[in-house]
């Protein structure tokens, strides 16, 4: 069932692996180079990048940040300058129905993420580069780094002439001969039949589906001279960045005979943290449980009846002990509604103290969470299927990291089958403790200053020595 993407290891350079473990193989940035980050106003395109920037910021780069004015105290307690969203539209500033009330009129799912395609995404290119070019006049870095759905990263690369790394914050969104289009949550056939329906599918997603914002990307680009063979806004980064820095490792990807070679695993890329060592979280009923399912719906998900309460329903009164982390939504109400002995209910516990004495992970699959529970080395039941969720819940069935119920809103019944099939079924363990060992294999962010290095050479120091200790930010 877990079938490592040979072709996909092959892609790991023999750079690549080794510069992951041998520090003298590293070159370094020079002190003062120039790096400004850029992200799509939302949680997790911006939290990823903030180890990384860290890092970048404790070897001497003059790291620098733009994006929505949501994430203005959390740049500035890193210590790195802030650039708001002046000419472009801040949508994560306000509620998306207030900022674009008349979404709420399309009826249709495919109408919906048409527009959003073009109104997050599209329309919001040409107002980045207004605001770049005004930063540019004060600050001339060196260097963009933005999540891969930045869309201001074809202005930079083909109009201001300054080199762009795309960061893939989710997994691999790339157009693929041998796949179904992106987005579908589908996972890959192998036979003639299912071939010939991805290969309708990819077309009717270009030519039909998805025609009309597709139509506007090329006219919002060639109205600045940029032009594009990318079949949707999801290629047009990687088509235009000059590499893809891609959280997690070959392991969490499907088999392709067409990866494009701008994409860099560089295992799992997860926010700064600035907790210190000292009081950790515990709890007295760790003791008196033998199985401990945590469940989470993420900061950013409030309805906490989606997951965390029907897992608690699952549970109630029973030998497993259920640790729940609602993100401070609705916290003081669940803990009224179930408040059986075998639950612990608490607005944030850090998953890094939790997830040790976890045997499963119950998510809606967001890709900072998944990439921890791999790190912990635990299977997962997951229940997500928006904002791209259903992509990474779809690889953890396939690879049999997990179950995937391929829902929004699972039944208590769903759940309870889920997690017990999980804790008597040794595979799916197997499996994940495979895929911690090659992530423990990377070390994120000495890789990503590798391949900056590499790409700009004129800020790049002298070579590392084997003595030269290997910088290990503090998620």
């Amino acid at each position: 069932m877990c079938v490592y993407s040979a072709n996909l290891l092959l892609h790991l350079t023999k750079n690549q692996v080794m510069s992951s473990k041998n520090p003298s193989l590293l070159s370094t940035l020079k002190p003062g180079t120039k790096i400004l980050f850029a992200n799509v106003p939302a949680d997790g395109h911006f939290n990823p990048l903030t180890g990384l920037a860290a890092h970048l910021k404790s070897i001497g780069c003059d790291v620098r940040w733009y994006t929505s004015t949501r994430y203005q105290a959390k740049i500035e307690r890193l210590g790195i300058p802030f650039y708001p969203l002046q000419k472009a539209l801040d949508l994560g500033a306000g509620d998306p129905s207030s900022i674009f009330p008349e979404r709420d009129e399309i009826k249709s799912q495919v109408g919906k993420l048409n527009f959003d395609i073009v109104n997050v995404f599209i329309k919001r290119g040409p107002e980045y580069y207004e605001d770049l070019l005004d930063i540019y006049l004060t600050f001339s870095f060196d260097l963009l780094v933005a999540d891969l759905t930045f869309t201001g990263l074809p202005f930079v690369t083909d109009l201001m002439k300054i080199p762009a790394i795309a960061v893939g914050i989710v997994p691999i969104t790339k157009s693929s001969r041998d796949l179904p289009p992106a987005g579908l949550g589908m996972t890959p056939s192998t036979g003639l039949f299912g071939r010939m329906k991805q290969a309708f599918l990819r077309w009717a997603a270009v030519n039909v589906l998805f025609a009309k914002s597709n139509k506007i990307m090329q006219q919002v680009l060639g109205e600045h001279g940029i032009t594009t063979n990318a079949d949707s806004v999801f290629d047009l980064a990687v088509e235009k960045s000059d590499l893809v820095m891609q959280t997690g490792s070959p392991s969490f990807e499907y088999s392709r005979s067409d990866l494009d070679p701008k994409y860099r695993f560089v295992g799992p890329l997860l926010p700064y943290s600035s907790r210190k060592k000292g009081t950790r979280w515990t709890s007295e009923k760790l003791s008196r449980y033998n199985k401990v399912v945590l469940v989470t719906q993420g900061t950013v998900e409030g309805d906490v009846n989606k997951i965390i309460a029907p897992t608690l329903t699952a549970f109630q009164h029973t030998d497993v002990l259920v640790i729940a982390t609602t993100g401070g939504s609705g916290t003081d109400d669940l803990r009224r509604r179930f408040s059986a002995d075998n639950f612990i209910i608490e607005d944030f516990i850090p998953f890094e103290e939790v997830m040790p004495f976890t045997n499963v992970y119950v998510t809606n699959g967001g890709m900072g969470g998944v990439m921890l529970g791999f790190q912990h080395g635990l299977p997962m039941v997951v229940a997500g299927v928006h904002e791209g969720k259903n992509e990474i819940n779809a690889r953890i069935g396939y690879f049999g990291y997990g179950i995937n119920l391929k829902t929004e809103t699972p039944q208590p019944a769903q759940i309870r089958h889920a997690v017990n099939e999980i804790l008597r079924t040794p595979l799916y363990k197997r499996n994940v403790e495979r895929l911690k060992r090659e992530l423990a294999s990377y070390n994120p962010a000495q890789l990503c200053e590798q391949y900056i290095a590499e790409l700009l050479p004129g800020c790049t120091s002298v070579q590392a020595t084997e003595e030269a200790p290997i910088f290990e930010p503090v998620y």
